[in-house]
């Protein structure tokens, strides 16, 4: 019976993060069109995805205090219940204030499925005594691929439009039934609320400490990933001159080696460890990140975008898994703080890379991420030295905590 509760439960979890991903793709890779629909500017646009930043780490701490009434699991049925919301309003022509409105709505649903998918990802991973949380992430990336080749078939229709619409309605049914599923789920470990009677602030202080060495961490892999998300593809087709069907090979390969990666990082983490993989995974990024800077030809390029890919895989499912284990009675408040590093990275990544794109070039830009990254060194010995394979309700001893 434990067996199968623990099998319903982590394809539940797993159907979330896919939902996830896939509704994250559609929505980014649909903004030229909506953009197109609604007539606003690039300044709009820009604003927009700075809203839906800002907005989901206020859905990050909407996961926490939901969390904190209804457990994790009731956190990640809101979550993917006010993106089910959100999308078709944002799918519908519709006036300016509706429009930014589910915007803003969808980031708080963004935010909080973010923070409330790890928190039970940690809780299922924690129950099956193995690590989990990169098969969880790879769902994720392989859905957003699968989103982005979605749209690119809706924009070649001749009404791409409406196509679009009908995707966000169906992705708004598939979050739905994501939320079902999650909701339809037994409790496969304790949640982390407190017992009756008892508040969270009696049980001590949350380890701060371990807490910002886990977001730094977060925060270093998003600058990554939001700088080559943002401008890999400028920087093939604007600095290198490459014709339009190269340039977007850089993020290929930079999404097809995240997924590679997060595919091998559950074993990987069994049998090496959290803190030798997290080392290996910093240099190659680092690696990565320099070659693009240092090479200015679309080869290396490429090739360097994929080895920041393959490196991202890793840190991501592993620093979370960590930073889960820091106080395993609190975990959905840590993750949930941890979590909000995850917007913080995205926009110095965006505009610290653009920035510099306006004076010495992008290619010297992509030196933010890699020294972003390289930093993630002075922080490897709070992650679990050895492999370890977790029993129910045992916390991982780590400096950090």
């Amino acid at each position: 019976m434990e067996g199968r509760m623990l099998r319903r439960g982590r394809a539940a979890v797993l159907g979330a993060y896919t939902a996830q991903g896939l509704g994250y793709a559609v929505v980014v890779t649909s903004l030229p069109a909506l953009k197109e629909r609604q007539g606003v500017d690039d300044t709009t646009v820009s604003l927009i995805v700075l809203g839906v930043c800002v907005f989901a780490a206020g859905g990050s701490f909407l996961a926490d205090a939901i969390a904190r009434r209804a457990g994790s699991r009731g956190a990640l049925v809101s979550g993917l219940a006010l993106q089910a919301l959100a999308l078709p309003l944002i799918a519908l022509p519709s006036p300016a204030p509706v429009f930014l409105g589910a915007f803003a709505l969808y980031g708080l649903g963004l935010g909080a499925v973010d923070a409330s998918s790890a928190m039970q990802g940690v809780l299922l991973q924690r129950a099956h005594g193995s690590p989990l949380l990169g098969g969880f992430f790879a769902g994720y990336t392989g859905a957003a691929i699968l989103g982005a080749l979605l749209v690119a078939a809706a924009s070649a229709l001749a009404a791409r439009v409406p196509a679009l619409g009908a995707a966000i309605a169906l992705l708004a049914a598939g979050l739905w039934a994501a939320a079902v599923a999650v909701s339809g789920t037994r409790r496969f470990a304790p949640e982390d609320a407190p017992a009756a009677g008892q508040s969270h602030a009696s049980r001590g202080p949350l380890p701060r400490r371990g807490i910002w060495i886990f977001g730094a961490v977060i925060l270093a892999v998003f600058v990554l990933d939001s700088a080559v998300s943002t401008w890999s593809t400028v920087y093939l087709q604007d600095d290198l001159g490459v014709v339009a069907w190269v340039a977007p090979l850089g993020y290929g390969a930079y999404q097809v080696a995240v997924l590679a990666t997060r595919l091998a990082t559950d074993r990987l983490l069994r049998r090496v460890g959290a803190r030798r993989l997290v080392a290996g995974a910093v240099v190659i990024a680092a690696v990565g990140c320099a070659a693009v800077a240092a090479l200015p030809v679309a080869a290396a390029a490429i090739a360097g975008f994929a080895l920041a890919g393959a490196a991202t895989g890793a840190l991501v499912p592993a620093a979370f898994g960590s930073a889960g284990e820091l106080d395993t009675a609190r975990s959905d408040e840590i993750i949930a703080r941890v979590n909000v590093f995850n917007y913080v990275g995205a926009v110095v990544g965006a505009v610290a890379v653009g920035l510099l794109a306006d004076g010495p070039g992008l290619a010297p830009a992509f030196l933010i991420p890699a020294v972003a990254v390289a930093a993630v060194l002075l922080l490897v010995r709070a992650f679990p030295a050895r492999a370890v394979r977790l029993a129910p309700g045992d916390r991982v001893e780590n400096p950090a905590g």
